[in-house]
This record gives structure tokens, C-alpha cells and sequence, in this order.
């Protein structure tokens, strides 16, 4: 008896949820496609735009010439330690600064990756890696959400931060048997 009233529970639910599928057709007759029903554990979609790299490699010499007389480079005053820049206006003006999440340079290539294509400098919520940092003890998922990464990827650069420290670790105590 049990397993026919579940049955019969099944069948009155999946005709509700039929139900307010047409509902919301009806309500909104400008979308032609139904709206299908939202699947448990199922992620959301990234909601913004992915991060875009330009190669200087790429550019052409009159866009390189361009680009130097439109953006000459000049000496300004900027911080240099994070004293100085901690209690300065946010967000953070200084997007050459190495710190700005708004964009990152390739220290060998040279390559300009854009981290937030569809946002200006003002409209981002965080500009500071090191302000984040100050914060401590967020979840992955934060991290991606501020850096414009995925979850799997900031785990990546987690780890790989991490291997990267335990051979200095390892360097420095050979050099104790080296001396």
C-alpha cells in the first residue's frame, strides 16, 4: 500500500510540476521554449565573461607605435610597499600596480591578460590580491568569484603555490649540510 501511495505521490507531483511549466508559458507568451525545470546539484553558470589574453607577439608594429604614443610611459608616484597602499582610496587606482586584479603581464612573454573584460576598474568590487589576502579563511569558490577563476583552478594554483614552498623548504635545509 505504501509503495502505491508513493507511486500515485510521484505521478501528482510530476503533473504539478507540468503544471506550472505551462503556467509560466502562459504568462510570458514572448519566450517560445519552455522552461525546464531546475536539476539538483546541478552548478550555476558562469556569470561573468572569461578572462582575455592579448599576445604582444600578435600585434602588429603600427599598433605597438600606436599603443606608445596613445600610453606614454611616464614616472608617477605609486606605492611600492603595502604600508603605503593599505589605507589609500578603494578601488585602487593603480591597475600597474602587480597586486591589481584587473589585469596580470606575462613577466616573460609580455602578454597582457585581461581578467575582467566586461568591467572598468571602478565597477570591480575587489582591485587588491593583497587585500583579499588580508581577509583570510575564504572558500574557493570566493576566491574564483573575486579573481574571475574556477574553483578547480584556483585549487590548481593553490597546490602548485604550495609545492613551490616546500622546495624552498627543502633547498634550505640542504644548504645547512652544503656549508
Amino acid at each position: 500500500m505504501t509503495i502505491a501511495f508513493n507511486a500515485a505521490e510521484k505521478i501528482e507531483t510530476e503533473d504539478q510540476s507540468s503544471q506550472q511549466a505551462v503556467a509560466v508559458q502562459d504568462i510570458t507568451p514572448s519566450i517560445t521554449t519552455a522552461v525546464p525545470a531546475r536539476r539538483r546539484g546541478r552548478r550555476k553558470r558562469r556569470e561573468r565573461a572569461r578572462a582575455r589574453t592579448i599576445s604582444i607577439r600578435r600585434l602588429s608594429k603600427t599598433e605597438l607605435n600606436r599603443g606608445r604614443l596613445l600610453y606614454p610611459e611616464t614616472d608617477y608616484w605609486k606605492p611600492s610597499t603595502r604600508s603605503e597602499c593599505k589605507d589609500m582610496e578603494r578601488p585602487c587606482p593603480f591597475v600597474s600596480c602587480k597586486y591589481h586584479l584587473f589585469i596580470d603581464v606575462h613577466p616573460e612573454r609580455g602578454s597582457i591578460k585581461l581578467n575582467f573584460p566586461d568591467l572598468e576598474v571602478w565597477e570591480m568590487a575587489e582591485t587588491c590580491a593583497l587585500d583579499v589576502a588580508d581577509r583570510s579563511g575564504i572558500t574557493l569558490e570566493e576566491v574564483g568569484e573575486i579573481m574571475n577563476l574556477t574553483r578547480e583552478r584556483v585549487r590548481q594554483v593553490e597546490t602548485s603555490g604550495l609545492q613551490k614552498l616546500e622546495a624552498v623548504r627543502d633547498i634550505e635545509r640542504l644548504r645547512d649540510y652544503i656549508m
